[in-house]
């Protein structure tokens, strides 16, 4: 089964849909606007918006009010720009995602938004609002037609799990410690081809001076085995190895299972960027954001159990549908995460854990 069946997010509204367990992505979307403004004021300050229409996207949307935020913050920001315009130009603002994303609900989502009736609507301000499935790792738009990507949260996920892997990571799930040279090898490789081939889609893609702001999880370290930086695929490792222990699971289901993501250091985005060429970097803003990190309950004091499963069902509705597909009716999601959920709790009562998230801006050569 292809990754693009297997990499959606859980669908629906329902208690373990992303669409109700992506506050985390929703604090760090908050955390891009800075940059993003910028990015734009600085387009329209240069007469970037001089075309009749404009081509935006957001690459990676999947599913639920995070969209919509990103949809409401963009006609926002360029209402605001366009106020002393004179011909202002009308904006197209894909949403794109693999194929198999929930794209009836984020649909239906933008419906209510726009007060509209049809899949492809017409939003307020001249901004025309499409779904665009498919793979960001592959040709999306037209030669020189794409003024604007934004992306958060998505460009960590590779296309394919690594071919060389194998069994060779044993019990674990991701980069760890124990990990042998090999995988941590294979993993480098393959989001530098990944990424570089991201940047030569849109290089192909973007008019000359388009812009993008790419936002995912980065590395605080060079060395890619630090549990600073993997700690929760690590405890989510352990869990499944429990559950191999207790005979819920198969050890060679676990010993062949990895997941199709690398955390980058900076290091390693700057040299693919520059060598890639397609792309010259404006900025790049680091930030942290807490495992836990939820706005409708960070003035909160901090509760162990709340907070594992805050992590918990954040990791489970993206991680779901990949341990289905590939452990099959053996495996018990309820019972993997409500254990995950109380490993995660007593780490963070322990200590404070955080992402390393990277920001950057960068402009078409």
């Amino acid at each position: 089964m292809g990754l693009n069946k297997i990499l959606p997010t859980n669908p629906g509204d329902g208690k373990t849909s992303y669409a109700n367990n992506s506050s985390f992505q929703n604090v760090v979307i908050s955390k891009t606007w800075d940059l993003v403004d910028k990015t734009l004021r600085n387009m329209w300050e240069k007469g970037g918006f001089s075309d009749y229409c404009y081509n935006m996207v957001d690459l990676g949307c999947a599913s639920g009010p995070n969209s919509l935020s990103v949809v409401t913050h963009f006609i926002n920001t360029i209402q605001d720009l366009r106020k002393n315009g004179n011909d202002s130009p009308e904006f197209r603002l894909f949403l794109n995602d693999l194929p198999e994303n929930d794209f009836n609900s984020l649909f239906k989502l933008v419906e209510n938004f726009n007060d509209g009736k049809e899949v492809v609507c017409q939003s307020r301000s001249g901004c025309f609002i499409y779904g665009l499935p498919g793979s960001f790792y592959s040709r999306l738009f037209p030669r020189k037609s794409l003024h604007f990507a934004y992306s958060s949260n998505s460009l960590h996920w590779l296309s394919q799990v690594p071919r060389e892997l194998k069994s060779e990571n044993k019990e674990n799930i991701y980069i760890s410690i124990t990990s042998p040279r090999e995988v941590i090898d294979a993993y480098a490789q393959q989001y530098k081809r990944d990424l570089s081939t991201f940047l030569r889609m849109r290089g192909e893609e973007m008019v000359p001076g388009g812009r993008m702001v790419l936002t995912f999880i980065g590395r605080r370290f060079e060395d890619p085995t630090s549990k600073e930086e993997s700690g929760h695929f690590t405890m989510l490792a352990h869990t499944l190895l429990e559950m191999v222990v207790q005979g819920l699971l198969e050890k060679d289901d676990l010993y062949s299972f990895n997941v199709p993501i690398y955390i980058p250091c900076q290091e390693e985005v700057d040299y693919i960027i520059n060598d890639e060429g397609s792309f010259k970097i404006d900025k790049i803003a680091t930030f942290p954001v807490r495992w836990d990190a939820n706005e409708l309950v960070d003035e909160l004091p901090f509760d162990k159990n709340r907070s594992g499963k805050l992590v918990a069902d954040c990791i489970r509705a993206f991680m779901e549908p990949m341990l289905v597909s590939h452990f099959g009716k053996l495996i018990n999601c309820d019972d993997l995460f409500k254990k995950y959920a109380e490993r995660v709790g007593e780490h963070l009562s322990k200590e404070k854990s955080e992402y390393n998230m990277l920001s950057i801006s960068l402009t078409m050569r």
